[in-house]
């Protein structure tokens, strides 16, 4: 896993459900199908409401129309970020579009040890709310080590709430990796 990660962000307003991360309707795809599972960043973050997201950048595709990939890197969330179903797919969709961390003030529980168990987004909470202090296309950068976000383009840093014990499962790629590496399984 890179220590630093920089990308374009994109931003989110509050209460963003699993249900806007992924539409149900999306759900049809076999995520074990390497054709079938990129459908899933095709659709990321596609049910967020414009007029809901309170941004004056809110009508911005996460992904682009027929593509599988998004420009974005680092997702920026209010309050109760993957609130809603239980389902996995919600951070898979969102790392198929080519999302690695997503920052919120909180997460969902469900959410947030999705995104660990499957490996699939590094979830950073926040002490203060960031989605009136980031837009959507600055150049950010998340340091690791120093659980940091540092936005280049308005030249300024915020300290994120520290990882702690969840690090060592996303360097090892996910919860099975984890265990297999600490000896918990053969």
């Amino acid at each position: 896993m890179e220590k630093t990660i920089r990308g374009k962000a994109f931003v989110v307003g509050n209460n963003i459900d699993t249900d806007q991360i992924i539409p149900a309707e999306h759900l049809v795809y076999n995520p074990s199908d390497p054709e079938e599972r990129k459908m899933f960043g095709r659709y990321a973050l596609c049910g967020v409401p414009p007029a809901d997201s309170g941004l004056p950048e809110g009508n911005i595709p996460f992904t682009r129309e027929n593509e599988y990939k998004s420009d974005y890197k680092i997702v920026i969330g209010g309050k109760n970020f993957g609130c809603g179903s239980s389902r996995e797919h919600a951070p898979l969709a969102m790392a198929e579009a080519g999302a690695t961390v997503v920052i919120a003030e909180f997460f969902a529980r469900i959410f947030f040890r999705n995104c660990i168990n499957g490996g699939y987004l590094v979830p950073y909470e926040t002490p203060e709310s960031l989605i009136e202090k980031v837009a959507t296309g600055d150049d950010v950068e998340v340091d690791l080590q120093q659980n940091r976000l540092i936005n280049h383009t308005r030249g300024t840093e915020t300290r994120l709430t520290p990882l702690g014990d969840v690090l060592p499962i996303l360097e090892a790629g996910n919860v099975f990796e984890y265990a297999r590496k600490a000896g918990m399984l053969e």
